[in-house]
């Protein structure tokens, strides 16, 4: 005997081995042998069991599902019941299999109540889901044609104007999201790599600095006409005119002149060194809209080529210390004996007018390691040789001088018309110094000041080799202060500016804007770490893009390295390390040679095959961590 029987949802036949009152062994036709329930089995037969599946399912295919509707009545049924009334006579068993096959294929049309049972839908629920059915038919047809127009590198309209989305915020129950995955899947490529493979990503660049602005910049990069017209009336100030005229020095591409320096000789055989630092917070008011804009931004984002600035240019340009003009100033005086020492410290809210901004790539050639001797005929040159000395002098005071250390390249990005230059200044230089010691030494005196007078402001704090800020004064071993607070980069940084109203309230003899235990000073520290953090990791993700795009642009075939660890080396005359696979083990330090055989700017990759070892080996210097260079911006 045999038996028709369903089991996890699939029909199956097999022979009866033995059987007991509530299951039975049974024997496929394949041999396999398995023990089933007896309610499962729904009918018995003695026709041979091959073949009998096959026909019952061809019987099946035959049969209308609208007409066994049609027949079936609204009142419950079993199958061969209705197999009966429907062949008109007694079935044979594979027509009774055949009904039950038809009837448990279309689940829409039969609700199952039971074995073998079932019961007509209800008209209207049943035209609800044969709608729905067509919907989900025609919806697959649509996908599956839009999956081949994908393979075939094609953007269908429809997927195109949910660009976005795909790229920046993927929704995987999209319609849009589940065709570019199937030709994705198809096609053995990223989402990234088809989309920009079918044109939906016209600019790398763009996609790059996209996903960027959707978290940061999700309202735009243009400010409001509220903030951009907050100082568009004219600001003027009732403040003491300094008795030096200034001057800065800065890369020619920098608009936002935050700081400058002034020489005076005193009576006393002293010399008066100033440095002066723009004074936005005499301006902006805590609180009003432009404040509220510097403290949402909290920073300017550089990247090569570009950059959104923390504060409108009508903000920045009353502020910035532009050659010719007079401007409010935050100064520190130093009073220096010719031996070099420090002898008096104060700061005054003034006026200056600046004589001039320095730019450095006309200044380096007059002022470098190899002018230092002898005056180079820079009208500059005597006064920024003494500040050079000076510099030497404090970086020497903070134990930090080492004339032995291996020399580290800081890069410039240039970039016009798309296309870009990438130029290495040594850091370190007699220009980097003298404004980097010079700004160490105006944040670690400003940050003692506030201290004294236990005023709180927002201190960058090195322990242990750990960097963190804190609204306490506390050390930063990296740079050997006792104390060390960001104050002189304001129209750039909002800690900058948050720290001058500080330090103008206790030089004004004022009381503090933000109170000893403020929740906005606390909050705004919060927030600058965060957001700074993310903007420098971007700054140096779009550094990368501009490396590669360099790479393709100058059809550079082979590169020069130095191994760093393991695999990972550093490219010579660019800011850029990467990993080469295959790399036979070297030892740190080995130059190497090595082919480029595929620069992808979409994924940030660049895949090299190792060449050969240099003869000359280079000199190993290690990747700059958070000190001079990274925490003054001198740059």
């Amino acid at each position: 005997m045999n038996v028709f029987y369903e089991e996890d949802g699939n029909f199956r036949v097999a022979s009866i081995m033995s059987e007991a009152e509530s299951s039975m062994q049974v024997e496929s036709i394949s041999g396999k042998r398995s023990k089933i329930k007896a309610a499962n089995v729904l009918l018995r037969f003695e026709a041979p069991l091959s073949g009998f599946l096959e026909t019952a399912q061809a019987e099946a295919d035959k049969l209308e599902l609208d007409f066994l509707w049609e027949c079936c009545g609204e009142a419950e049924f079993n199958f061969e019941d209705f197999a009966q009334e429907y062949y008109g006579k007694k079935p044979t068993h594979l027509e009774a299999a055949a009904i039950a096959v038809r009837l448990h294929s279309a689940p829409v049309y039969f609700n199952r109540k039971g074995k073998g049972r079932y019961k007509a839908a209800p008209a209207d629920i049943l035209k609800a889901a044969l709608a729905g059915l067509e919907k989900k038919r025609l919806l697959a047809e649509k996908m599956a044609g839009y999956v081949e127009q994908l393979k075939a590198l094609t953007m269908p309209e429809e997927i195109m104007q949910k660009r976005d989305m795909l790229l920046y915020e993927p929704d995987k129950n999209a319609f849009e999201y589940k065709v570019l995955d199937t030709a994705a899947a198809a096609l053995h490529l990223s989402h990234l790599k088809l989309l920009h493979a079918c044109g939906a990503i016209p600019s790398v660049h763009d996609y790059h600095l996209g996903a960027f602005l959707r978290e940061y910049f999700a309202k735009g990069e243009a400010f409001t006409d509220e903030q951009i017209s907050a100082l568009s009336a004219g600001i003027s100030f009732d403040l003491p005119m300094a008795e030096a005229e200034a001057f800065s020095i800065d890369d020619s591409t920098t608009t936002e002149i935050d700081d400058a320096f002034s020489i005076r000789q005193l009576d006393d055989g002293l010399i008066c060194v100033g440095i002066h630092i723009a004074a936005p917070a005499l301006g902006i008011d805590i609180d009003s809209p432009l404040d509220l804009a510097a403290m949402h931004r909290l920073s300017t984002v550089y990247m090569p080529g570009h950059k959104i600035t923390m504060l409108p240019e009508s903000a920045i340009r009353p502020f910035s210390l532009d050659e010719g003009q007079i401007k409010p100033v935050l100064s520190m005086y130093l009073h220096v004996n010719p031996d070099l020492t420090i002898v008096q410290r104060h700061s005054k809210v003034e006026l200056i007018k600046v004589a001039e901004n320095l730019r450095h790539d006309a200044l380096e050639p007059y002022f470098n390691e190899t002018t230092l001797a002898a005056d180079s005929g820079h009208p500059y040159w005597s006064k920024l040789l003494f500040l050079f000395n000076l510099a030497e002098s404090l970086e020497k005071a903070r134990g930090k001088y080492d004339p032995t250390k291996p020399p580290q390249v800081d890069y410039n990005f240039y970039v016009n018309d798309g296309k870009v230059s990438i130029v290495g200044r040594h850091r370190g230089s007699p220009m980097d110094k003298l404004v980097a010691e010079l700004m160490i030494e105006a944040n670690s005196q400003w940050g003692a000041l506030l201290a004294s007078h236990q005023v709180p402001g927002l201190y960058r704090a090195q322990m242990g080799g750990k960097v963190y800020m804190t609204t306490k004064a506390e050390p930063h071993q990296g740079l050997g202060v006792a104390q060390y607070s960001w104050s002189t980069s304001p129209l750039r940084r909002a800690v900058d500016l948050i720290n001058q109203r500080q330090i103008i309230s206790v030089v004004q003899n004022q009381p503090p804007v933000y109170p000893q235990n403020s929740d906005a000073l606390t909050t705004h520290m919060r927030n600058f770490e965060l957001t700074y953090k993310a903007y420098s990791e971007f700054q140096i993700r779009m550094e990368r893009y501009w490396c590669l795009q360099y790479l393709i642009q100058e059809d550079i075939q082979e590169v020069h390295a130095t191994v760093w660890r393991e695999n990972l080396v550093r490219l010579d005359n660019l800011p850029f390390m990467t990993k080469v696979y295959g790399l036979p083990e070297l030892k740190v330090g080995t130059r190497v040679s090595l082919q480029v055989q595929e620069v992808d700017t979409l994924m940030m990759e660049l895949r090299t095959k190792f060449l050969q070892v240099l003869e000359n080996e280079a000199v190993v210097t290690e990747i700059p961590a958070e000190d001079e260079g990274t925490e003054v911006e001198a740059a």
